[in-house]
This record gives structure tokens, sequence and C-alpha cells, in this order.
């Protein structure tokens, strides 16, 4: 089963700006109503205005913490109809090095990997008894390869990958439709951050992403996705190398290590 994004009730977090935003403007030019939810609700508002001028009478918003089942419930029932995609965008860059503290692994566990399972929770039962549904996860390719500089990153995107890959295993025959967004460098706030920060460790996980290919718009990822969606495929891979970066990994896990370990040295010298 895939979707069809024309008729399509959709839910998209961290939909304020970037990737987000890029996604719903997307689904919007395709014909889909799109509930939009993010923390931050000024910022919202204003990307939700700007969309609606385009698109009226198919925006609705939500602002909130993905990670909080209470706001998930609140996004779907924002919907004007039963909500057949579920996009999981929402997600946070902190924690760098080993010294990374412990309520910053609390944070990117909770939003980047149970916010997904909250959200996969509320949806997947209902869309089993009726006509089925897509759930689709932005992780990264610190999901399949790693993220120097961030362990928290690198742990709890390759967390989100092996979700939707269950998800997927588990119900991807039963209607569930399942595809996981795995961007290297894209130009979005998030990458700008880590640019300009002081904290060495920091500078080395962004710096290591925009060394590793081209550095995409957010609306190059968007359209990957939606392209991905439709034709049924599980990896929407934006940067195509990455499939095959992962597939050497591997292939021979030794060398590919070898690898980062260079790439590491050429970057902090």
């Amino acid at each position: 089963m895939t979707i069809e994004l024309s008729t399509a009730t959709a839910v998209v977090t961290g939909a304020a700006s970037g990737i987000g935003e890029a996604i719903a403007r997307g689904l919007l030019a395709r014909g889909a109503t799109v509930v939009l939810g993010d923390l931050d609700a000024p910022r919202l508002e204003v990307t939700a205005g700007r969309l609606a001028d385009d698109h009226p009478g198919r925006i609705a918003l939500v602002a909130g913490n993905a990670a909080d089942p209470e706001h998930v419930e609140a996004l779907l029932a924002a919907a004007p109809a039963p909500v057949d995609l579920f996009v999981a965008n929402a997600g946070v860059f902190r924690g760098f090095g080993l010294d990374a503290a412990e309520d910053e692994w609390a944070l990117g566990w909770d939003v980047n990997v149970m916010g997904q399972v909250r959200a996969a929770r509320a949806l997947v039962p209902t869309w089993l008894e009726n006509d089925g549904g897509c759930f689709v996860t932005t992780a990264s390719a610190a999901g399949l390869l790693t993220q120097l500089g961030s362990p928290t990153y690198s742990v709890t995107k390759h967390a989100a990958v092996g979700f939707a890959e269950w998800l997927a295993a588990t119900y991807g025959d039963r209607g569930v439709q399942v595809c996981c967004l795995c961007p290297m460098g894209v130009r979005t706030d998030m990458l700008a951050e880590g640019e300009s920060s002081q904290d060495a460790e920091a500078r080395l996980a962004l710096t290591s992403v925009v060394s590793a290919g081209s550095t995409l718009t957010p609306d190059d990822v968007a359209d990957a996705l939606l392209v991905a969606i439709a034709e049924g495929r599980f990896f929407a891979l934006p940067h195509p190398e990455v499939g095959t970066m992962y597939a050497r990994k591997a292939d021979d896990t030794d060398h590919w290590i070898s690898g980062m370990q260079r790439f590491r040295t050429s970057l902090e010298g």
C-alpha cells in the first residue's frame, strides 16, 4: 500500500521552519490537508499564516512538545478528518562529546525516539482497523552512519531508524506504510547554530556534516521524501551517496571506522 498524497490528511511535527515547513509546503502543493505542530508557538503561527495564504482552508496548527502524548492527541484532534499520514519530523541536536550531560541525553531520547514511539502508539492500532496509513520518521544519515562530535544525536538517530525498521517489519504488510528520511547536510537553523558554536565538539559535528557532501535546501529534502512515499520506498535518501556509504560500512565496518577516524583527524587539524 502507498498513500495517496493528493487526498491525505497529514500531521507534520517540527513544522515551523526547516525540513518540517518544507514537507508541509510540499504536501499542501500536492493537495493534502496538513496539521502543523511545533514547540515554537510564535514562529509556528507565522509559518502557518504564510502557508495559508497559498492554501486557504487546508491548514491547522497546534503548538506543543512533539514528545508529549497529550500533544500528539491534540494534533490528531485538530485534523478535519482521520489522519492517514504522520510525519514525525521534530528533533533535537543537543549534547556534544563524552561529557554530554544527562539531561541532554534524556532530551534527545525523549524527542528523537520516544516522540515517534508515542505517535505510532496513537495511530497504528486505528490504521490496522481501518484503511491503513503512512508513518514517516525524519532520522538522519547519522542514524545509518554516525555523527562525529555528538554521541546523543548519533545514538538516538540510530534508534529512530531502528524503530522505523521495526514498524515496517511488523506492520508494513498490514496496511501501514513506513518511510525513513535520512539526509546529511541541510541548510537549516540547526546547521547554522552548530557552525557558529564556541564548543569544539559542536563545530566538529556540523563541519563533518557539511564536509561529507553537498548541503541541500529543505525543499530538496522534502521533494525526496514525497517521491519516496509515492514510490513506496522505505528509505528516502536526499543524498544518494548515503546509501553507498551505508553499504560500504556494512561490507567492511573496520575499514569504514578507520576512514571515519581519518576524516575526524582531518577536521580537527
